[in-house]
């Protein structure tokens, strides 16, 4: 059963106000406002070159921005790098998904901020914990946190990627293409688990080019069509036919950019 549609009455936890960004003379983000709600999927939609790419490393603090603001739980906060985003609570998990194949599924989740004490390593506590987050998600399908991210299928590696992002206290998770590279079943099983971020609380930004993944689990859709955000609309109130306009034209029926604005960004 899909979990989607809840309304959520609460204030955005991360939202931007026109967050303009240019590379030189190429302005890649024209003032962008988004809003990402606690216990909702919001996707974010584009073309290649729509600047969704270069909005996220806006928020992470890898791409510095030019004019707008980033406000966080009401607030307005400058991020410098990712690391500054995880003490917020802002995780990322990209496509590459940056396992190590060598390692257990419990050393990837702590890779980089393992427990120690005395200067030796708490193995106990960091499977214990590790395999409390994956209970906690529902996890089913990876049978112990010993094993090797080698021995993994694609939807295995993209559940532990996502944990690892929900182990350390998230509120936001952004989510890069999550599906791209896994076959049905294995879809299926990230999909549910992208839902049951949300239904746990946190803010999950989906960026993704599978209508039917948006269709099913996003709470809101926003479309980007050259750097500029076309339209923000209830998932229960459109359709792919829509979003696939907004996405390609900037527009759709009444709701979109303006004929002019649209034209104007080609």
């Amino acid at each position: 059963m899909h979990g989607g549609g809840r309304q959520v009455v609460a204030d955005p936890i991360l939202e931007t106000r026109d967050l303009n960004k240019s590379f030189g003379a190429v302005q890649v983000l024209h003032d962008v406002s988004i809003s990402v709600y606690p216990g909702q999927v919001t996707a974010l939609v584009g073309d290649n070159g729509a600047g969704k790419s270069t909005f996220v490393k806006c928020i992470a603090g890898i791409n510095s921005i030019d004019s707008g603001e980033v406000r966080w739980q009401g607030k307005p906060v400058t991020v410098h790098d990712p690391r500054e985003a995880a003490a917020l609570g802002i995780e990322f998990v990209y496509q590459d998904l940056a396992l190590a194949d060598n390692l257990t599924i419990t050393q990837n989740m702590y890779l980089g901020r393992e427990i120690r004490r005395g200067g030796f390593l708490v193995n106990g506590e960091m499977e214990r914990k590790a395999r409390e987050v994956l209970t906690g998600l529902s996890v089913r399908t990876v049978s112990s946190v010993r094993q090797l991210v080698a021995s993994l299928s694609g939807g295995q590696r993209q559940t532990v990627a996502i944990a690892k992002a929900v182990l350390w206290n998230s509120k936001v998770v952004f989510l890069d293409e999550p599906t791209a590279a896994l076959g049905v079943a294995q879809t299926r099983q990230v999909l549910d688990l992208v839902r049951r971020l949300a239904d746990n609380g946190l803010g999950v930004v989906l960026i993704s080019h599978n209508m039917n993944d948006v269709m099913e689990v996003a709470d809101r859709v926003v479309a980007l069509y050259l750097g500029r955000v076309a339209a923000e609309v209830s998932r229960s109130d459109t359709s792919v036919t829509q979003i696939v306009e907004l996405i390609t034209t900037g527009r759709s029926g009444d709701i979109g950019l303006s004929r002019a604005t649209a034209s104007e960004s080609i």
